[in-house]
């Protein structure tokens, strides 16, 4: 998994990039120009406390890191978590994230056929 790091690399995809939402996340992703994914996971401090935060980013690293070979190679992904997500932290286990992402990354027409 290779992360994106740079304010400039995120501004360019949130300005140039589309995006695709469900209820509890939010994913911005742009072509690069390279045959590989590029990824970065925002939670922000709006989201809640560190612990919120910190859980809200692991379980997109593991969807990730499980479907990283379902996706279509050469685009540049930011997973956003919205409010939502933030509120139920406690209570939201892998399989509901997963099945919210799961129809983002559908609707977005990134999983490859």
């Amino acid at each position: 998994m290779i992360n994106l790091k740079k304010n400039r690399e995120f501004q360019i995809i949130y300005n140039s990039g589309q995006k695709s939402f469900g209820y509890y996340s939010l994913i911005f992703f742009k072509e690069n120009n390279e045959k590989i994914n590029r990824c970065g996971f925002v939670v922000s401090k709006k989201t809640g406390n560190a612990v919120c935060r910190n859980r809200l980013k692991r379980l997109f690293r593991e969807y990730y890191r499980l479907n990283e070979k379902n996706l279509k190679e050469g685009y540049d992904l930011i997973f956003v978590a919205k409010r939502t997500a933030g509120e139920k932290f406690k209570t939201l286990g892998f399989e509901e994230m997963k099945k919210d992402l799961d129809r983002v990354l559908k609707n977005s027409k990134l999983f490859k056929k």
